[in-house]
């Protein structure tokens, strides 16, 4: 039986204190391994002296939580770890990104939201049935993804081939991607309008600088169109 798994992130809360709110989907093949990549991550932690934390980029870039004992130029290494590591990873990933004062209200953007899934899950359909199985994977932090999530790809799928599981960045790697991958695209667009903060600066440089060493390595993941 083959079965792909899309582990679920997302930036921004249910409201409008923060200006954008985005959501990035990971996809992976089961049957492609893994394990060496997170094993070799684990091992450069190691060999270079730095915590195993798993992956919240947040909290990393703002010292919070986990990494208010490290350096800055220790959270540096590890988001260059892990980039590194996610590099090597056998997954492809979406991500969709609003402005907020775009819309009028929550429900408006929830209902974009569950359009726009919509439409890129028909437009990948052929990709999605080589699978017996779709495997989804979100923490449930926010009703608003949850509600969009199920909506959307039972719309699009069989329901006898989908799976819920709790999909929680403390346990799986492939959610820590997903976290990564929302936070550099939601990075993207903030240096495209000139709203990068002195946090961003200081860990990704000038936008040449992020695009070369972040932005482009990271979308060599990124799903293609069909």
């Amino acid at each position: 039986m083959t079965t792909v798994s899309i582990f679920v992130d997302e930036s921004g809360e249910q409201g409008f204190q923060s200006k954008y709110y985005a959501i990035t989907l990971v996809f992976h093949d089961q049957s492609e391994a893994v394990l060496p990549a997170f094993t070799k991550y684990e091992r450069v932690l190691q060999d270079a002296g730095l915590p195993d934390i798993p992956l919240h980029a947040s909290p990393l870039l703002n010292g919070h939580d986990d990494y208010e004992l490290l350096t800055v130029g220790e959270r540096k290494r590890l988001l260059s770890h892990f980039l590194i590591m996610s590099q090597s990873l056998p997954i492809q990933y979406l991500t969709f990104l609003y402005r907020k004062n775009d819309f009028p209200s929550l429900p408006h953007l929830e209902m974009r939201l569950k359009r726009d899934l919509v439409n890129v899950l028909f437009e990948h359909i052929n990709y999605l049935h080589q699978f017996n199985t779709v495997k989804l994977y979100y923490d449930g932090g926010q009703g608003l993804i949850t509600n969009s999530l199920h909506t959307a790809i039972e719309y699009v799928l069989s329901k006898q081939a989908i799976v819920y599981r709790q999909g929680s960045p403390l346990e799986y790697r492939l959610a820590q991607a997903a976290d990564f991958f929302c936070t550099i695209e939601l990075t993207a667009r903030k240096y495209q309008f000139h709203e990068q903060t002195a946090t961003d600066e200081r860990f990704f440089g000038a936008y040449g600088s992020f695009k070369k060493n972040f932005l482009k390595k990271v979308r060599r993941h990124m799903l293609p169109s069909q």
